[in-house]
């Protein structure tokens, strides 16, 4: 009788754990930033130049869709919070995000208690605290929403117990921001203004952290901070922050973190694609060259470059590695170049149409743009055919024969 035993489980990478998480919320922070394109146009339509009183002159119109935009700009934290809750909880239901506006309200309530000494308002954490909130409901609601109370508590049992934990949880919130955010807040403001004190060499270095972190999912976490937390700015009684709010509220020192990914986006990667379909194999390209121009149009008209990014960040750290460094170059060059734009969700043609009433030389980004395509076009087809890179189209004979089994082919 044999007393073998299965051999262990591979012992789990140090931090893998802790990355596995980060990406896990990077990917529920993409709901909530689903919705900021509708923001831009709501407040773009309300613009002066478009129904109010310099275009259409239909001023009540302007004035309606100008609050409809701020109702989502001015509740930023509540959305994030509300998303991180759906997103993050594992086979959740409405109970996550039902029980992260009981606990943001709690919060939002309790702050008001905490008045900064600086603004003479009540601390304001702005989107981290939602997130933070709406991370803790997620967790909450996997950890609790089987619970079982006692009988004459039953009613509360299970997911009903989740908004009981969780206005708790806001009051603890509330007084740990109220107390904390003071210096939190001031060290975020340091860094933020260490970035914007060095102009374009803090823009660049944002541009390459940002494409560093794609590939492990994290990217999200640090364009929360530069898009809608570093800086504020007031005008009317009223104060934003962010990147994104602040440029679409006329902050003319907004748009640092934005403006570089414009060429990036619509014109470098879309002649990194090309490249990768001159690549490919002859009776290969036809079939690379239909995937690229659909992920280069994508890219280019809304700005979403992952699917060209993961064709070669993992098969190619060399190439991506070069890619970040030109992104941060680009970031540096625009604002050097004195070139302000911005979007809502991303640097494409859409949000490039959309943010111009507010930019400063932004038909520039189109030269420098076609300027990064001839880069990255070279610069790509050198790497990928003097390296032998596996590009799509480049994959070895083998890769492609199992694949080809694996679909009932000969």
């Amino acid at each position: 009788m044999s007393t073998a035993t299965a051999p262990a489980a591979p012992a789990q990478k140090r931090g893998a754990g802790l990355i596995k998480g980060m990406q896990k919320i990077g990917r529920s922070l993409q709901l909530p930033v689903a919705a900021l394109p509708a923001a831009g146009i709501l407040s773009r339509l309300g613009q002066d130049d478009v129904f109010g009183k310099t275009g259409l002159g239909w001023n009540k119109l302007a004035e309606i869709f100008a609050h409809a935009g701020g109702a989502l700009f001015d509740n930023l934290a509540l959305l994030f919070c509300i998303g991180v809750a759906i997103g993050f909880a594992k086979k959740s239901d409405g109970t996550t995000a039902f029980a992260g506006l009981v606990g943001f309200l709690v919060y939002k309530n309790v702050l008001t208690g905490f008045v900064s000494e600086v603004t003479g308002k009540p601390e304001d954490p702005g989107v981290l605290g939602g997130i933070v909130v709406g991370l803790t409901a997620a967790v909450l609601w996997e950890k609790y929403h089987r619970t079982r109370l006692p009988d004459w508590l039953g009613f509360f049992s299970g997911r009903r117990f989740i908004p009981i934990l969780m206005s708790f949880a806001g009051v603890i919130y509330g007084v740990l921001f109220g107390y904390l955010w003071g210096p939190i807040g001031d060290g975020l403001n340091n860094f933020s203004e260490w970035l914007s004190s060095n102009g374009a060499v803090g823009s660049g270095i944002f541009g390459v952290v940002n494409r560093l972190l794609i590939p492990v999912g994290m990217h999200m976490l640090l364009n929360s901070f530069a898009w809608f937390q570093f800086g504020d700015f007031s005008s009317g009684g009223q104060t934003w922050h962010g990147d994104i709010a602040r440029y679409f509220h006329d902050d003319p020192s907004a748009g640092m973190f934005m403006t570089g990914f414009f060429p990036i986006m619509m014109f470098a990667l879309p002649a990194a694609g090309l490249a990768i379909a001159h690549c490919a194999r002859p009776e290969r390209r036809k079939a690379v060259m239909g995937m690229m121009i659909s992920v280069s149009l994508t890219a280019f008209v809304c700005g979403v470059t992952e699917p060209i990014e993961f064709s070669f960040m993992f098969i190619a750290p060399l190439l991506y590695g070069i890619h970040a460094v030109l992104t941060g170059l680009s970031m540096a060059l625009t604002w050097a170049l004195g070139i302000r734009s911005g979007f809502t969700f991303s640097g494409g043609l859409f949000d490039y149409l959309l943010g111009w009433s507010h930019s400063e030389k932004a038909w520039m980004l189109i030269p420098i743009g076609l300027a990064f395509s001839v880069v990255y076009y070279v610069v790509f087809r050198f790497v990928i055919t003097k390296f032998n890179i596996p590009t799509p189209g480049r994959e070895p004979e083998d890769s492609l024969d199992d694949a080809a089994v694996a679909d009932g082919k000969k």
